[in-house]
């Protein structure tokens, strides 16, 4: 069984940054994909980002791409992602995801493990 914890959302202004971070307990991230998800207000959860925690490949949403990174910390078993210059569309519930598969997918019925979700607000 693998917990994740979501960190790092806030309240920023349209153009600037924030760091999230998920960290894993229970087991390693190793062989698994881990990506991160989004829901705002009255959407369906939509697929944003995920890495293979092996190879390093990763994945990216049409809508972040050049702007979101995701990254992986081995030492520290944590996932980051990376967001700059952010705009009031980004604005949702963020949530950390994880597959007991290093495939990568973009649905979210593709994964396994979630977190709580935290909260990213960017005004205009």
């Amino acid at each position: 069984q693998v917990q994740l914890v979501e960190s790092g959302g806030g309240l920023v202004q349209a153009g600037g940054s924030l760091r999230l971070s998920c960290a894993a307990s229970g087991r390693t991230f190793r062989n698994y994909a881990v990506g991160w998800f989004r829901q705002a207000p009255g959407k369906e959860r939509e697929f944003v980002t995920t890495i293979n925690w092996s190879s390093g490949n990763t994945y990216y949403a049409d809508s972040v791409k050049g702007r979101f990174t995701i990254s992986r910390d081995n030492a520290k078993n944590t996932v980051a992602l990376q967001m700059n210059s952010l705009k009031p569309e980004d604005t949702a519930v963020y949530y950390c995801a994880a597959r007991d598969n290093s495939f990568l997918v973009t649905t979210w019925s593709g994964y396994d493990y979630w977190g709580q979700g935290t909260q990213v607000t960017v005004s205009s």
